[in-house]
């Protein structure tokens, strides 16, 4: 796979809010910048440790994770990140994985917390054509969640992939080709009612990886980087 045109900090095919939980709208809140949002005064402590669980989370070295803009209206609570699979000055993959939480419950998410996302990456023109390839990249986002043991419910998405062609000035480009997945489920909640959302994390960075077309990491893989990176500027 070629690298994704474009980051989802842009602006440019970014989440909007009524397809981040793919039709489940939140109750009310405010997000904020830098990555948290909330409803006002102090986050309810499960909010607080699944918050604190994906900062402390480990990746691979090629995926770079930045805080991002949390959405607005979606939840009373949330937080959010963007990644992109990186390699040398090229980036093969890039995402965005939001947080929400609703301590009074949400009846469309059947919990009080939800994991909605967004990845995106450049195909090649075989690939693309494949009419398999939406149930397969499906599959990967069930089956990243089902390798690491996870535990969730209700999950919904879309699989979108289009075509470029190019005419008039444009016309030396090359045709590109994009897939887009949009998915959001609810994690199980745990011990003190938080999910294990730095597994869902790993899991959706695995998911990442397979879409941008990277081998699959290893098993204690002692090359994995805790979170977040930082990245400096950088010319792609």
């Amino acid at each position: 796979m070629a690298a994704a045109q474009g980051r989802l900090s842009d602006g440019a095919g970014g989440m909007d809010e009524r397809k981040e939980t793919g039709g489940d709208s939140g109750q009310g809140g405010a997000g904020g910048a830098g990555g948290a949002g909330g409803a006002g005064g102090a986050p309810p402590l499960p909010f607080r440790a699944a918050v604190e669980a994906l900062r402390g989370a480990r990746l691979r070295p090629q995926i770079e994770v930045d805080p991002a803009p949390a959405p607005k209206r979606l939840a009373p609570y949330a937080y959010a990140l963007e990644a992109a699979v990186v390699d040398g000055e090229e980036d093969l993959a890039d995402g965005r994985l939001v947080l929400l939480h609703d301590p009074a419950g949400h009846d469309a998410w059947r919990g009080t917390f939800r994991l909605v996302t967004l990845v995106r990456a450049e195909l090649e023109p075989e690939m693309a054509a494949d009419p398999l390839l939406p149930d397969v990249c499906w599959s990967w986002l069930t089956g990243a969640l089902a390798a690491r043991g996870l535990t969730y419910g209700e999950p919904s998405g879309t699989v979108t992939r289009a075509s470029s062609h190019y005419f008039g000035g444009l016309s030396a480009r090359p045709a590109a080709s994009q897939i887009e997945i949009r998915a959001s489920w609810t994690p199980r909640e745990g011990l003190g009612g938080a999910p294990d959302t730095a597994a869902h994390l790993a899991a959706w960075s695995d998911l990442l990886a397979q879409v941008a077309g990277l081998p699959p990491a290893a098993a204690g893989d002692a090359s994995v980087v805790t979170l977040p990176q930082r990245r400096g500027p950088q010319s792609r």
